[in-house]
């Protein structure tokens, strides 16, 4: 799979993903992420990519142009026109769901937006989805995009070292994930619980199950709901 990141800081989208398994898969080459500098497609001396928003406001607002033109020269290198996820706090907030049908893609391009954000006429040219990781404001898209495409990455056939870890992590069956153990067998008094070290695996997968769903409906009440409708066949 491909990532394509329209940024103006392409050292920290490169610095920040090739590390632990996104940088072990992309040496692997089960992944590619390229980091375009927008800045590169300034029509001025100066590389300046931002102005003054019409109507007053504090801030600045990225300029169409050069946003335009680093998507343009992308989907010349791809050969069609791929799909556009804009970061913002104004869009639907980023979910497993939305990650698994993200990594259907070939070519995925992610534009991150600074300052006061993108020149609408540029949005409207060339964004296909508009995704939030949550009702907070960050500096910039970068973090958001390293998250997407962390969470997408996983999904990716190779990318992970055991093909059921991605299957059996939170949100993936509508729930938490149940607790998990390693040695020793006995943490300052805490003992493992006696089912884990069973060998029994029914039993294991049972109590995974429960413990599961107990976590869900303590922490995420919104999933258990959901869960129990999609349980019930309503």
């Amino acid at each position: 799979m491909n990532f394509h990141v329209l940024t103006l800081f392409p050292d920290m989208i490169i610095d920040g993903l090739n590390t632990s398994i996104t940088g072990r898969a992309i040496k692997n080459g089960c992944l590619s992420v390229e980091a375009v500098n927008i800045r590169d497609y300034a029509n001025n001396k100066h590389m300046k990519v931002d102005d003054y928003p019409y109507g007053g406001g504090a801030g600045l607002v990225m300029q169409a142009a050069p946003v335009c033109a680093a998507y343009d020269t992308l989907v010349q290198k791809i050969g069609k026109k791929p799909r556009v996820v804009y970061m913002t706090p104004q869009g639907y907030t980023f979910n497993q769901k939305m990650a698994q049908d993200f990594a259907k893609e070939d070519d995925l391009v992610i534009l991150c937006g600074h300052y006061e954000g993108i020149d609408e006429r540029a949005l409207e040219r060339i964004v296909t989805d508009y995704v939030s990781i949550g009702d907070y404001v960050l500096t910039g898209g970068e973090l958001p995009a390293m998250v997407v495409i962390d969470t997408v990455s996983r999904l990716v056939p190779g990318v992970l070292h055991n093909s059921e870890s991605a299957e059996t992590e939170s949100f993936e069956n509508g729930l938490l994930e149940y607790p998990q153990y390693t040695r020793p067998e006995v943490f300052e008094g805490k003992k493992v619980p006696d089912v884990l070290l069973s060998g029994h695996h029914a039993n294991v997968e049972k109590w995974r199950l429960e413990k599961s769903i107990e976590r869900t409906k303590k922490y995420r009440p919104d999933l258990y709901e959901e869960y129990c409708r999609k349980q019930s066949g309503t």
